[in-house]
């Protein structure tokens, strides 16, 4: 009985995989940030989810501070272990199919965002959503 109820809650639990990245607008070109990741990250996600290749994806912005110098925080959350393990060869796919970047003034992205760090493989432990 014990082994039957740890299988059943260990089924429950979300297998999400999610990466995030923490990115730094530099030199004050918000515009060309926000350009860039409505119009190709932002793209590819929508392309990656009507595919099944993501879950989910979330762009979030927040006010740098000193000990957090990010502008803005990229959430991609895949299904289970081997939608994430296969996502390399997923968007390299959908790059290919969608071509040159779309840049704004021609800056290309070193000069107008860093990315500061990205945590990979991050577990969801619990999520619970409005139904």
């Amino acid at each position: 009985m014990l082994l039957f109820l740890s299988a059943l809650v260990y089924s429950q639990q979300d297998e999400r995989i999610s990466t995030l990245d923490f990115v730094q607008i530099l030199n004050g070109n918000t515009e060309e940030a926000h350009f860039y990741y409505q119009n190709n990250w932002k793209k590819l996600r929508e392309a990656a989810l009507e595919k099944d290749y993501i879950h989910s994806y979330e762009m979030m912005e927040t006010e740098p501070t000193e000990n957090a110098p990010f502008h803005l925080i990229l959430i991609t959350s895949y299904t289970d272990a081997k939608t994430y393990g296969e996502r390399e060869n997923h968007f390299s796919e959908l790059i290919e199919q969608a071509g040159e970047l779309k840049l704004l003034n021609r800056k290309k992205p070193s000069e107008f965002r860093k990315n500061l760090f990205n945590k990979e493989n991050v577990r969801h432990w619990e999520t619970k959503e409005k139904s």
